[in-house]
């Protein structure tokens, strides 16, 4: 594993970012789809999807959307707002992480863990000492294991009902000390 730290910068995104950002969402789901694993995200490019394009131009309208980038290329991005509706209230003040997607042609270089350690410094300097994430639970739980990896503990599971299925999720969280 590369330690992305060596090639990467991490800055606030903007709206003008916001289809760089959907270039990696859509690469996901191609990634995803080429794996059998459609389940997350579908198989449909996300940047088709006015809903989620609008969401994230809300994030970075509020501040809440930072970008790993290596030279002028934004190569993962970091998106942090209120919790969705079907997640519990939080307990505590706390950081939510609603975004958090890699390019996939430099995964296992530590990418996704920079960006949440970034959220981490973002907590503290704030005074929050919660954060909470969902993610996708189906398949093998890949995402929920990634999650722990990085110091999270699973507290709750949902649904989120979908045409012809439901959506499986885990929400998790990590105290900061």
């Amino acid at each position: 594993m590369h330690d992305s730290s060596e090639w990467t910068d991490i800055r606030r995104g903007d709206p003008v970012d916001v289809p760089a950002v959907m270039s990696l969402l859509d690469g996901a789901v191609r990634w995803l789809t080429a794996r059998g694993l459609a389940g997350q995200w579908g198989s449909s490019p996300l940047s088709g999807n006015p809903r989620l394009t609008t969401l994230i131009t809300e994030i970075a309208t509020a501040g809440g959307l930072h970008l790993a980038v290596r030279e002028e290329r934004v190569v993962g991005a970091l998106g942090m707002g209120s919790a969705p509706d079907y997640v519990s209230p939080p307990p505590e003040a706390e950081l939510y992480i609603v975004l958090l997607v890699t390019d996939r042609d430099h995964a296992g270089r530590g990418l996704g863990g920079r960006l949440l350690t970034h959220a981490r410094r973002l907590a503290r300097s704030t005074g929050v000492g919660l954060i909470r994430v969902d993610c996708y639970a189906g398949g093998r739980q890949a995402l929920v294991h990634y999650y722990e990896t990085q110091g999270f503990t699973p507290t709750e599971t949902f649904t989120v009902p979908q045409p012809g299925t439901d959506w499986p999720g885990q929400v998790l969280a990590q105290h900061l000390g």
